[in-house]
């Protein structure tokens, strides 16, 4: 395989930071100011990091590789799909907290590489989960009082 043209990393960086300085430009105009402290910072950074990149693109300074052949986009689309599914309709129609619990577990059963067919990588992937759980209300409910969408659960 041979790198990928110039232009693609011009264009490709270039969209993530039209993304990014969009998403910066709703968490900044968004009310209560209070509720977007953690949206702000995050946005803040990925704009700088994707401004960065687009300049390095420009450049002609990006040393990526090749890109993705065919087989690591098959590799990569279910998580895909999760993604899309935890964005665009679960995380406001679960919760947060119960979509993203859910949303991992699939991905995690999804790419964990130890056997479907044995009960003991299944408790393990339980365990992670429930684990995955205490850290993400520890960090947004607990430490960052960050709002979350919430519906059904919680």
């Amino acid at each position: 395989m041979t790198d990928l043209p110039r232009s693609q990393h011009i264009v490709a960086s270039g969209i993530v930071a039209a993304v990014g300085i969009s998403v910066a430009y709703i968490s900044f105009t968004q009310e209560p100011a209070a509720a977007f402290l953690f949206p702000r910072l995050i946005s803040s950074v990925f704009v700088v990091l994707a401004l960065w990149t687009f300049g390095k693109a420009l450049l002609g300074r990006t040393k990526v590789g090749n890109g993705l052949d065919t087989r690591a986009m098959l590799n990569i689309l279910p998580g895909l799909i999760v993604a899309l599914v935890f964005v665009y309709w679960a995380a406001k129609g679960l919760g947060f907290y119960t979509a993203s619990t859910l949303a991992f577990f699939v991905l995690l059963s999804l790419y964990d590489p130890a056997p479907h067919s044995e009960l003991r990588s299944w408790v393990k992937r339980l365990v992670i989960t429930a684990a995955y759980l205490a850290v993400m209300y520890g960090l947004f409910a607990g430490l960052l009082n960050v709002f979350t969408p919430r519906e059904i659960l919680f």
